[in-house]
């Protein structure tokens, strides 16, 4: 009778495994694979393990086997990787790839400000799903953005310059602060006193309110050691 390769685990590889486990954003065949070294450590036979995991026995024995084969500081990094597979990867699929690479980041489509997963399927020809796994597999988002504002400034390049220059390489005894203000910080205070929640009925306050004056506050960080002034 065969009998299944024994596993022996380190604290760390236990602990990233058990991460791994019980991530709920933790892809779903890792979260498998992690679950069959972890038992499998336990001394589970392999057919415990797929009648547990409702997968194949085959399955089982190939990730058990390949966590056991690897050199000490690589079984974990093997869970991650999918076994290389038997011929050359489609021209069709790296050819839509590139195109998709090419048009979300040149061209936004005609009738839109960004592309969708179904306007970018259309234009390539693909499935969304395959529009999904190129955007994810190169970071790419169309259909978010960063707000920016470039400042108008005749100086503006100097003082950067400067300011940047002062935390690369500052003069010795330097005291550099980080300054920022908060204005407009008003008290206010309703109108009438709010009553509090009883059985069967919602704690109450006036809808409007009064002021009690405005006030600015001004803090200044100082850098190097991180006290607020």
């Amino acid at each position: 009778m065969r009998v299944a390769v024994a596993i022996g685990l380190t604290e760390e590889e236990r602990t990233v495994l058990t991460k791994w486990s019980r991530g709920r954003s933790t892809p779903a065949r890792l979260v498998l694979r992690a679950k069959i070294v972890l038992w499998a450590a336990e001394g589970m036979l392999n057919r415990d393990i797929d009648a547990r995991l409702g997968c194949k026995r085959e399955t089982v024995s190939r990730w058990r086997n390949r966590f056991a084969e690897q050199d000490a500081g690589e079984r974990l990094a093997s869970l991650k990787q999918d076994a290389p597979r038997p011929g050359h990867p489609p021209v069709v699929r790296i050819r839509h790839e590139a195109e998709i690479i090419r048009k979300t980041t040149q061209e936004t489509p005609p009738d839109a400000t960004h592309w969708s997963t179904r306007s970018m399927a259309k234009a390539v020809g693909c499935s969304k799903a395959t529009v999904q796994r190129v955007w994810r597999d190169n970071g790419l988002q169309p259909h978010r953005v960063k707000t920016f504002k470039l400042s108008n400034d005749p100086k503006f390049a100097e003082k950067l310059v400067d300011v940047v220059g002062l935390f690369l390489d500052p003069p010795e005894h330097a005291l550099v602060l980080s300054v920022d203000e908060k204005s407009q910080i008003q008290a206010l205070d309703r109108t009438q006193k709010s009553l509090p929640i009883d059985p069967g009925r919602l704690g109450t306050m006036t809808h409007d309110y009064k002021r009690h004056g405005t006030t600015m506050l001004f803090a200044a960080l100082s850098v190097t050691d991180g006290i607020l002034n």
